[in-house]
Formats: structure tokens, C-alpha cells, sequence
């Protein structure tokens, strides 16, 4: 086993394989095993930072040869799907892809964190903002898987991890049932795969669709708000989802009918896209607010033009001040004013001068339309 071997070593000590695979990655311990291999985490011992990663060994448990046949085949797709789907940032990116010694392996970075499954064991049940925060996480990376023709098959809590930092965002991991949704592969039925609890009804006869991973990823989040088994959110007797009896805090009827509509058996009844599901769990967000009844506009008071001023009765005005000062009778001009006057040379008729220049420019500014 390769957690029993010293570092540095190139071959197991328990069964003489090679521990460095492709002169690269160092496998250091085993972190699972299923029926169709065995999975260790390893380092990328070509890098100088020597960063994790995961390897995959094809090394299947099944009977029969069309048995390991076809896991053969799934355990290649994956290799080809995560190649294909690994530039994502929430999915894992493809090493490398190699046989070795009569063993297939991939190597796929390494994620650190702590799947949805872990995180209920520890803190117990989601609750709805928790829910929702899962669902706008995952629902855009089904966009992308399917928008690339491929049905995960196996969405469950397990397959589902936290990325430590970058505010927790959630990667889709093991796309090792993942099928290609060709328009030949969706009219025709095929191995039953995926997980009991969380498969699809037309999945679990063999008929893989998109809307099928809808189905799973509402289960799942039944499943995280209960804390409870599927199989027992399911009410065989009724045959209806009783999932809402098992609440240990309740959720709004805006994300309880989405839920519903997420888990429909009947497909016709089903989301069929991520797409929908997101535009009705964001609804009321994205919908504009209702626009506030317009308050009366204030009307100002229509400008109202001053009067225009007649000549006459400036020149009267004028005439009027001119009197005041230099004693000219109302009714002359000025100029015959100035004529019956003192003469010019005298102090008086200078200040009149002055006196008559300052009336005309008064004249100027209620009469001249340039100004």
C-alpha cells in the first residue's frame, strides 16, 4: 500500500509496483475505492512545488467480461470528458492519461475541501439560503456540461466539494458515469448507472437525459435539508415526495415549489434545463420592482412678461427727473431745455451735461431692444 512506503521509494514495498507513475506522480496514500478502481492521492513530483493530485487506477471489482468491458469504456470516457470539461474552473482539470504496467490510470487535480456530504455530517442540516447558494453555484456548471452534450449521471452530495477558499465555491467532481448525449445515445436505453438514491426513474430504466441531472440535484438538496435518505423522503404508499414532513426548519413556497418541480417522476413535468430552474429561483431578484405611483408634477407659475414699457412714458419719467434737478419744464425736450438755459461754460450747465448723459444711458436701457 502505497501510505506504507517511505518517501523517496520507487517501487511498494507490499507488492513491487511502481509508486512513481510516468516518472512523475507519486502516489501517497489511498482516499477511496469503488467498483471500478482505486483512487490515491499523489503529488506531481515533475513541478517544483510538488502540488497535489488525484490518481484514478482502472482496477475493477465487477464479474464477467462484458462487465469489465464496460467499465473499461466508462473509465476511458472519463478521461476523455474531464479533458474536455476540465478547462471549467468548477470542474477538475485532466493531468494525464496513461496505461502503465498493464493498469490504466488518470491523474486529475486535486480538490482540496470538503464534499457536501462531509459538511452535513458535521454541521448538520442546510438551510434554505444555504440551499439556494448550492443551487446558483451548480446550476450554471449543468449549463456548461450540457451545453457540451455530456449528462453527468451520478450528481449526489459526495460528488459535490467545497473548494476550500475562493469563498467556497462548489467544484462537480467524478465524471466517471458521465455519458454523451448524441441524439442516437438519447433515444436509446443502456446501463442502468448511477446512484440508487439520487438516479433519475428513466435513468434507472437506462434512459439518461439532462433533465435527469435536474432530478438529481433536487434530490440532493432534499436530502441537505433533511439530513434524511431519499429512500425515505419518498412515500412508496402515496407514491409523492414527503419531504416537506421532515423540515427541521421550514423554507419558503417560492423555493418548495421549485424543489417539487425539480423531482417531478413524470419527465414532462420536470425542469428540462438548468436554465429554467435558474431563472425561476432568481426571479423575484432579477424581476423589476414595481415602479411607485408618480406624484402630481409641481407646475411653477407660467413666467409672465413685464409689460413693455411705452416710449412716451419713459421719455415723461425722464423729463420728469430732469425737472427735478435742473429746473427744465415738463414737457420740453431736453435739448430746448439746454437752449433757454445758462451757457455752457458755466458750472451749471455742466452739471446739466452730466444730468443729461445719465438720462440717456436710463433711456437706453428701457429702450434699446439690444439690451
Amino acid at each position: 500500500m502505497p501510505h506504507q512506503n517511505l518517501d523517496g521509494a520507487k517501487f511498494c514495498r507490499s507488492c513491487g509496483s511502481k509508486l512513481l507513475l510516468k516518472d512523475r506522480y507519486r502516489a501517497i496514500k489511498p482516499i477511496g475505492q469503488g467498483g471500478f478502481g482505486r483512487t490515491f492521492l499523489a503529488v506531481d513530483e515533475d513541478k517544483p512545488s510538488k502540488p497535489r493530485c488525484v490518481i484514478k487506477q482502472f482496477f475493477p471489482q465487477l464479474q464477467g467480461t462484458s462487465n469489465i468491458q464496460k467499465a473499461a469504456e466508462l473509465f476511458h470516457q472519463e478521461a476523455m470528458r474531464l479533458d474536455e470539461l476540465g478547462k471549467h474552473p468548477q470542474i477538475p482539470d485532466l493531468l494525464a492519461h496513461f496505461d502503465q504496467d498493464g493498469f490504466s490510470y488518470l491523474v486529475q487535480e486535486f480538490i482540496a475541501g470538503s464534499t457536501l456530504s462531509q459538511e452535513l455530517a458535521s454541521k448538520g442540516s442546510f438551510n434554505e439560503t444555504e440551499i439556494r447558494q448550492v443551487l446558483n453555484d451548480l446550476l450554471p456548471v449543468l449549463q456548461f456540461v450540457h451545453s457540451q452534450q455530456v449528462i453527468h449521471r451520478d450528481i449526489k452530495p459526495a460528488n459535490i466539494i467545497r473548494r476550500a477558499g475562493k469563498a467556497g465555491q462548489l467544484v462537480l467532481v467524478d465524471f466517471g458515469a458521465s455519458k454523451v448525449a448524441n441524439p442516437a445515445a438519447l433515444q436509446q436505453t443502456g446501463t442502468t448507472i448511477g446512484s440508487p438514491e439520487y438516479v433519475a426513474p428513466e435513468q434507472a430504466r437506462g434512459w439518461a437525459v439532462f433533465a435527469s441531472d435536474i432530478y438529481s440535484l433536487g434530490v440532493t438538496c432534499i436530502h441537505l435539508l433533511t439530513g434524511l435518505s431519499p429512500f425515505n423522503l419518498y412515500d412508496i404508499q402515496q407514491d409523492r415526495w414527503v419531504w416537506r414532513q421532515f423540515l427541521k426548519r421550514p423554507v419558503s413556497d417560492a423555493l418548495g415549489k421549485i424543489l417539487d418541480k425539480t423531482i417531478e417522476s413524470a419527465l414532462n413535468r420536470r425542469y428540462q434545463s438548468a436554465t429554467e430552474v435558474l431563472r425561476d429561483l432568481n426571479y423575484q431578484s432579477a424581476a423589476p420592482a414595481m415602479p411607485k405611483p408618480a406624484s402630481p408634477p409641481v407646475k411653477s407659475p407660467p413666467a409672465v412678461a413685464p409689460p413693455p414699457v411705452a416710449k412716451g412714458i419713459i421719455d415723461q419719467e425722464l423729463a420728469d427727473v430732469s425737472s427735478q434737478f435742473l429746473g427744465v419744464t415738463p414737457g420740453k425736450s431736453h435739448q430746448e431745455s439746454a437752449n433757454s438755459q445758462q451757457p455752457l461754460s458755466s458750472p451749471n450747465s455742466q452739471f446739466k451735461s452730466q444730468i443729461d448723459q445719465e438720462l440717456e444711458e436710463l433711456r437706453s436701457q428701457f429702450l434699446d431692444p439690444g439690451k
